[in-house]
């Protein structure tokens, strides 16, 4: 597999730590100066690599050894981001409440204290400072030294690190809103970034990757586990998407406009579903715009898709084997709520649940008896065994961040909720290819009448549960605090509640708010 993180020749000699939690622009430190490691094309390029595998590993060895930043779990940007994003919905239900601290993400309950909001918010921030010091070095200035030729292939990595800057910033906008905000044009030292309005971020943000669409490579020609154009416009499909609930201002049609540019640009769906969440789904660039690699021997990890592959396998089963799904152990970490699996009709392929031995109901929290467990991920090859370079806990599974199917989707709800720029009846096409391919026929099709806004909500869970998305379509239909829509055990009883608005968004750390006076949070 070509993935960018294999030729990171710089990660055993680079160190990053952080020292405290404050003054955000003071990290990465790097032990090895600049002026030894920003010698090469090659030595970019594996600094660049750093920040890529910075979403899905924690240090610089197995396991997360030599931890790059301390943290209260200790686990990887993926995996609390994960948590943020499924843990609190209806997709699923986590197990072991009190040793992993899982209440308040549970509950729709946290507070400015929560272990695994903080863990979230320093990994952002950690990956943000990784782009920033790489962007102060990689300024026309710097390398004014090398060959033109050279010179192209570092601006082209300049805007690499811009974009991945900008996909941690619109995390950290969608989880936090009003945010401390530091570039690489911040003096470094004891300096305490300012607190920018979601307005401010979503300028930032669109801004950003208005600039580096065009210095990004097409698809057809960057490197598998890279950002392409396709990616940063799917990313400001996404943005926009969302734009109403960030800013009050809806921009539909902007997300019809990016929409259509990614799928002019030749994507087309796998014909199986199940293999863009298996060991070998880095083949499936066809449909697959953006994802983060991740490899049993170069990414080793408790975090990222092992967690999601792992964690969804009982560990009390007698019947249901980690063996069967490419790995050596079930963790037992979580399950579906009851309610989710009601979202899918008779033939929807999609509906990959394990239910042997298992009740729908939730009645209990901490008992893996309770819930279906989800079948969708795994770390089998196409031809359904083991890959070759097995490990006894990390998987070769990539998790996609954007695939066309998603693309479909927004434009569908973009035109639906009165986007211009397409039609009904095109987005109804793209949406019944979904089905189509779910039910392996057109009998699941719908018509137009069926096509609301409340349909596409339903099917962007269908389509894309646990692929991080489900807190914030909640949020944006108005549906994740309020008693619009109930779930079990949202907010903490067995059939569900409205919970306070201020849960729509998470809280800065309590630990960062007292090193940095500009920050504050509202209603916490």
């Amino acid at each position: 597999m070509n993935k960018i993180y294999y030729t990171l020749l710089l990660l055993g000699s680079i160190f990053f730590t952080v020292s405290c939690v404050n003054d955000l622009d003071q990290y990465p430190n790097i032990e090895t100066t600049s002026a030894d490691v920003y010698t090469s094309v090659d030595n970019y390029k594996a600094v660049l690599g750093k920040i890529y595998v910075s979403y899905v590993i924690t240090g610089q060895e197995k396991g997360g050894g030599n931890s790059d930043l301390n943290s209260n779990s200790g686990y990887d940007y993926m995996r609390c981001y994960f948590n943020m994003q499924v843990l609190g919905t209806d997709e699923a239900i986590y197990t072991w409440q009190e040793g992993d601290k899982m209440n308040g993400l549970t509950y729709l309950s946290w507070d400015a204290n929560d272990v695994w909001v903080s863990d979230t918010y320093y990994r952002i921030y950690y990956t943000i400072a990784l782009c920033n010091e790489f962007l102060r070095n990689a300024e026309e200035e710097h390398i004014e030294k090398f060959s033109e030729s050279d010179r192209e292939e570092i601006r082209r990595y300049r805007a690499e690190a811009r974009f991945l800057r900008a996909l941690s910033y619109y995390h950290a906008l969608d989880l936090f809103r009003d945010i401390p905000f530091v570039t690489e044009n911040d003096p470094v030292g004891s300096y305490l970034p300012p607190r920018y309005t979601a307005d401010q971020v979503f300028e930032y943000i669109e801004s950003e990757l208005k600039e580096v669409e065009t210095e990004l490579l097409d698809r057809t020609t960057v490197e598998y586990g890279r950002a392409s154009k396709e990616a940063a416009w799917a990313l400001m499909a996404r943005l926009y998407l969302n734009a109403e609930v960030y800013t009050g201002a809806a921009r539909w049609t902007d997300c019809i406009d990016y929409c259509n540019k990614i799928i002019a640009a030749g994507y087309t769906l796998e014909d199986d579903y199940t293999k863009l969440f298996n060991a070998e789904n880095d083949k499936r660039t066809n449909e697959i715009i953006y994802a983060f690699p991740v490899d049993a021997t170069y990414t080793a990890s408790w975090g990222a898709t092992t967690y999601i592959i792992c964690g969804a396998i009982s560990n009390t089963s007698d019947s249901q084997l980690p063996a069967d799904y490419g790995v050596e152990s079930g963790w037992g970490s979580f399950r579906l709520r009851g309610s989710f699996p009601d979202l899918f009709s008779s033939g929807d392929g999609r509906a990959l649940f394990y239910t042997e031995g298992q009740t729908k109901e939730v009645e209990v929290v901490d008992d893996q008896g309770y819930g279906y467990l989800s079948e969708k991920w795994t770390n089998l090859t196409d031809a359904g065994e083991r890959p070759s370079n097995f490990s006894d806990f990390s998987v070769n599974t990539d998790f996609p961040v954007f695939r066309l199917s998603d693309v479909y989707l927004m434009l569908a709800e973009a035109v639906v909720k009165g986007g211009e720029g397409s039609s009904r009846g095109i987005a109804l096409g793209y949406v019944n290819q979904l089905r189509e391919r779910a039910f392996g026929d057109n009998s699941g099709n719908i018509t137009d009448g069926q096509m609301t806004a409340d349909f596409i909500l339903d099917e962007r869970a269908r389509e894309l549960y646990w692929e991080c998305t489900r807190r914030t379509d909640l949020v944006r239909y108005g549906k994740f605090t309020t008693a619009d829509y109930l779930w079990e055990w949202k907010g903490g009883v067995k059939e569900g509640k409205a919970v306070d608005s201020k849960y729509n968004i998470y809280p800065i750390p309590s630990t960062d708010l007292t090193a940095n006076p500009n920050l504050w949070n509202e209603n916490y």
